[in-house]
């Protein structure tokens, strides 16, 4: 296979709290590793109420070392919000503000990835539940996707509904390419929230969830193999989403 190919992969792990109701970060940090994703962004990082623990130090120390982390809600005791980790080191992170007033403090993360195929630009957000207020925000994170130049993932929960909601019509044309597993709720999926786009087309090669992840979270993770394609070169591909 032409190119460099390597793991990515997104979670909401609702706060490391299991369908059981109890707080096990370790339980979907262990799950995670267990797909050994290159790059993951997490969402749902919870560090309130939480005493004696910082998920966003164990998440980072575990899973990879460098990482990107936009903390949304703070409180004296912590703070939420969601997180990149990679195993590669993340230059010119950036947070940038997708809020939409009267709703709850949104957050984007960008960043370049120097992977040994080459650069990448990584993009990450966790989206608002409000249809007006998720449409403001795909098209703040359409505006910064426009804006690179290199090849482009965008990860996250962007809570959006519809098989051809707010978020991929902003994304038309910018990201050809996503996944398509259900995600939500976890029991029996029945939505696509959580997804991966690239750029370009042929970059995304195949993605899947995992069922396993049902003791660990309300959302499926959403995994897939990307190829980082000698510059010119492209071809078609067909996902297999499990």
């Amino acid at each position: 296979m032409a190119g460099f190919t390597f793991r990515v992969m997104t979670w909401n792990i609702h706060g490391g709290v299991c369908t059981a109701g109890r707080h096990d970060l370790q339980r979907a940090i262990d799950l995670i590793l267990g797909h050994a994703p290159d790059i993951v962004a997490i969402q749902e990082v919870e560090g309130r109420n939480r005493p004696g623990t910082a998920p966003f130090t164990a998440l980072r120390e575990a899973l990879g070392g460098h990482a990107v982390e936009a903390a949304t809600l703070r409180a004296t005791d912590g703070c939420y919000g969601h997180m990149v980790v990679s195993r590669w080191p993340l230059e010119d992170g950036t947070l940038h503000d997708i809020s939409v007033p009267g709703r709850e403090p949104r957050r984007a993360i960008t960043a370049r990835v120097q992977t040994p195929g080459g650069a990448l630009r990584v993009l990450a957000a966790h989206l608002g539940l409000g249809w007006g207020e998720r449409r403001a925000q795909a098209a703040r994170l359409a505006a910064l996707a426009k804006g690179v130049t290199e090849p482009l993932l965008a990860m996250g929960d962007f809570n959006d509904w519809e098989p051809h909601g707010p978020v991929d019509r902003a994304f038309l044309g910018t990201l050809p390419s996503r996944t398509h597993g259900r995600t939500f709720p976890v029991r029996r999926p029945l939505f696509a929230l959580d997804r991966i786009y690239a750029r370009p087309r042929a970059a995304l090669l195949r993605s899947w969830t995992d069922k396993a992840a049902r003791t660990a979270s309300d959302h499926l993770p959403m995994i897939a193999e990307v190829a980082l394609l000698p510059e010119g070169e492209g071809r078609t591909t067909r996902l297999a989403v499990a």
